[in-house]
């Protein structure tokens, strides 16, 4: 399944813009109940208009309100990015720290957001269980648990810690763009051949195939076997898809599994 997470997305890559650890801090903050996209969107002005950590422990917090607030809870979040970036400056000489334990005592910073800090800024390896991770590793079978440490750990022992970044990567992937929550596209599933839980979803091909989303649709059907459809909408991250039934054979494709 490994394998074929691979072929399916070979430049998975944290979904947030960012261009230094501070940023990506502040983007991982603002992703809470929100959609990368939408976070996106955001920020461009607000990395312009705060540089630094001192910059937001001062930040005039109506101003910031006002930035953040399609992001929602906008109120909570400027609380956080002005307690981050105090605490920064006061604790760690206005940089970002490079260690989990530090990362999780900054305010609006768990164990989630402090290993994707880890991976994607500074390239220390780590498992980021978020709402994707977390349901296609039980979906999968690779672990039971629904304590997200429980699950990186069981999840981390069937790996090479050196592969963890990018293992989330593809798997948060995989489950915005075909493994979608309520309805998976079964039939149209580059790892289907392998996954106990094929038929969760539709699994005629045709009717997965319109479920898949994201720009890399198109070649991940290719890759299924599956026709691709021109007039297939796209979606943004975190939806499930238009809803579909388990009509059509059920009929485990053999492009699954092959990589």
């Amino acid at each position: 399944m490994d394998r074929a997470l691979r072929t399916a997305y070979p430049d998975a890559h944290c979904e947030l813009d960012f261009t230094t650890p501070l940023e990506l801090a502040v983007a991982t903050i603002l992703s809470a109940q929100c959609t990368d996209r939408r976070v996106n969107e955001v920020t461009p002005a607000l990395f312009r208009r705060y540089r630094s950590a001192a910059d937001y422990a001062a930040a005039d917090r109506a101003e910031l309100e006002e930035l953040i607030r399609p992001t929602g809870f906008f109120r909570n979040k400027a609380s956080a990015l002005m307690g981050l970036g105090a605490t920064v400056v006061e604790r760690h000489g206005g940089e970002v720290p490079r260690t989990l334990p530090d990362l999780v005592a900054l305010p609006g910073i768990g164990r989630k957001t402090a290993n994707v800090i880890l991976g994607d800024a500074f390239g220390v390896p780590g498992i980021t269980v978020d709402t994707h991770f977390g349901r296609l590793t039980r979906r999968w079978g690779w672990t039971n648990q629904n304590d997200p440490v429980k699950v990186e750990h069981e999840v981390g022992e069937l790996f090479p810690r050196r592969d963890w970044t990018m293992l989330s990567h593809r798997v948060i992937f995989h489950g915005r763009r075909v493994c979608h929550a309520r309805t998976p596209a079964c039939g149209a599933c580059p790892l289907a051949r392998d996954c106990p839980s094929f038929g969760a979803g539709p699994t005629d091909p045709l009717l997965a195939g319109r479920l898949v989303r994201g720009p890399e649709a198109p070649r991940l059907l290719r890759l299924a076997g599956v026709p691709v459809h021109a007039d297939a909408p796209d979606e943004p991250e975190g939806t499930s898809g238009a809803p579909g039934s388990g009509a059509g054979g059920a009929v485990r494709p053999a492009q699954g599994g092959q990589a």
